[in-house]
Formats: C-alpha cells, structure tokens, sequence
C-alpha cells in the first residue's frame, strides 16, 4: 500500500496532490501514510456502497481552501464591526 501511495503522489490527481500538500508540512513518509489511509477509505466505501470512485481531481483543494479563506476573511471584517456584501467583480 506504501508503494501505492507513493506512485499516486506522482500523479495529477486528489491523492498526487493530497501526498504533494502533506509532504511538504510533515515529510513524505508521513505523507505515504496519509494516502494510504486514504486509499483505504475509498476502497472500503467503494466495497460498502458498491459504486465507483469518482475523482475530485486536483482543483479540489484550491477551490476548498479559496472558500475557506473567503469565509475566514468575512468573519474577521464582521468581528470589526463591517457589514459584508460578496458581489462578484464585473469582467473586464
């Protein structure tokens, strides 16, 4: 499963970026783990459930940490007491 784990970490996928992202805070061995750990889980559901894996893709997490990062801006402007209105800028 190891050696699973560190071929998915060289590909453009969730896992390759999941292994990307944790190998840089914690290491890759401890990355290796995490998507281990994670393979896991898909493969029990998948068994679970009986469907397929759907891939989330690479964009996953950038797409979750910008709404994350969104959220956690507004909550800082309304803790100083602004009133914030999200509206999308016009294109140029």
């Amino acid at each position: 499963m190891i050696q699973a784990a560190h071929a998915a970490g060289r590909t453009q996928t969730y896992l390759g970026e999941q292994y990307r992202r944790i190998s840089k805070r914690r290491g890759k061995k401890r990355a290796a783990v995490a998507v281990e750990h994670s393979i896991l889980v898909i493969y029990y559901h998948m068994m679970l459930t009986g469907e397929h894996y759907q891939e989330k893709g690479v964009e996953f997490f950038r797409q979750r940490d910008k709404q994350q990062h969104e959220r956690r801006l507004i909550q800082r402007l309304e803790h100083m007491g602004y009133q914030v209105i999200l509206q999308p800028r016009p294109a140029d």
